[in-house]
């Protein structure tokens, strides 16, 4: 039996949207179990976001470190943002977040893992990029805002990251799944074995 997800879509008889936010909204949905009866599901619906693990030659991760008001927690996280413009190719929306939260600029880009990051209550896909052949970005330093005026920048060994994931002291979802994702990749097929940056995404079709 092979080991993959499989889209699906069971029968709505019913949707609302209750609550329209600024990037994202709620839905509830009359959905049609298998048994016939029918089951009430609310949850967010997320445009989508990429994140980046930016590698550079000493073997060290960009991290950031920034607050996250609905955990209340200053969290250690790697570069990411929403897929603002539908249809946006998730590469050049990481691009641009690496500039803007980094002031970085990479050479080499693969694609290291998809994944939904709370599928019982979210529609939201993220897919993480691993970045190398690090280097600053020319031009001005994009001007933040919010909580990313008390962002914080370090470049962390991956082992450190690595023990902190599994010591749980590091839970950003990203960071979690990009640090152990990469250290998978090195110790099995290897890095070059990964996925060119323009690889299908059909959770996120995009424009080429």
């Amino acid at each position: 039996m092979a080991i993959e997800d499989t889209p699906e879509e069971w029968t709505v008889t019913a949707t609302a949207t209750p609550f329209t936010g600024n990037k994202t909204s709620v839905r509830t949905d009359d959905v049609v179990m298998p048994d016939g009866s029918t089951a009430r599901r609310d949850y967010q619906v997320h445009p989508g976001s990429v994140a980046v693990l930016a590698l550079d030659d000493d073997g060290r991760v960009l991290v950031l470190r920034q607050y996250r008001h609905p955990v209340r927690h200053k969290l250690w996280e790697i570069p990411a943002g929403l897929l603002d413009v539908p249809g946006e190719n998730p590469l050049h929306a990481a691009q641009r977040e690496l500039y803007e939260e980094a002031h970085v600029k990479a050479d080499d880009w693969r694609v290291l893992t998809d994944v939904y990051t709370t599928p019982g209550g979210c529609d939201e896909a993220v897919r993480v990029f691993l970045a190398r052949g690090l280097s600053e970005a020319e031009g001005e330093r994009f001007a933040v805002s919010e909580e990313e005026t008390d962002m914080e920048l370090a470049r962390v060994p991956l082992d450190e990251l690595v023990r902190g994931v599994l010591a749980g002291e590091l839970h950003n979802n990203c960071l979690v799944v990009g640090v152990l994702s990469l250290v998978a990749a090195q110790q099995g097929p290897g890095l070059e074995s990964l996925r060119p940056a323009d690889a299908p995404w059909p959770a996120r079709p995009f424009d080429a």
